[in-house]
């Protein structure tokens, strides 16, 4: 079993402080950023910041989903969703930069033994950027 890791960032027109209140309203703006990946998006507990619990189901390929339940928390300008159905963990941290701040996402977890892990290891990562790009783009605009 090894790691597998994905990360992808972007440059938004917003102060950290916003970018951050963005990131971790999981009620409202955090439905209108995800793709058409995240299905049956739904916040279970809280929906602002630390303690929310939110549930989805990521289907990343027509053939390959993940029911996701992440627990949320807050630790300065980092947003740590840790998956309670696996080892499956993403991080969203949020920097200054010039006039606005630039966000970056990364999701690691622990993959799959020995050929089917060679492929999910060489492949996932390159699909899990397309999805977090997207997302990040849509968190863009909502801030722009």
């Amino acid at each position: 079993m090894g790691q597998v890791s994905a990360s992808s960032s972007v440059e938004v027109a917003a102060a950290p402080e916003r970018a951050l209140a963005a990131l971790t309203d999981y009620e409202t703006v955090r439905p209108r950023i995800l793709t058409e990946q995240y299905l049956d998006y739904r916040v279970l507990e809280g929906g602002q910041g630390a303690g929310t619990v939110a549930q989805w189901t990521l289907k990343a390929t027509e053939k390959r989903s993940r029911d996701i339940k992440a627990t949320v928390t807050v630790d300065g300008n980092t947003v740590t969703e840790k998956d309670a159905n696996s080892t499956l963990v993403t991080t969203w941290t949020v920097a200054p930069s010039g006039a606005g701040s630039t966000v970056t996402t990364t999701t690691e977890w622990k993959g799959a033994g020995g050929i089917g892990g060679f492929f999910e290891r060489t492949f996932a990562p390159g699909g899990l950027r397309k999805i977090q790009a997207a997302v990040l783009a849509n968190l863009a605009r909502e801030l722009a």
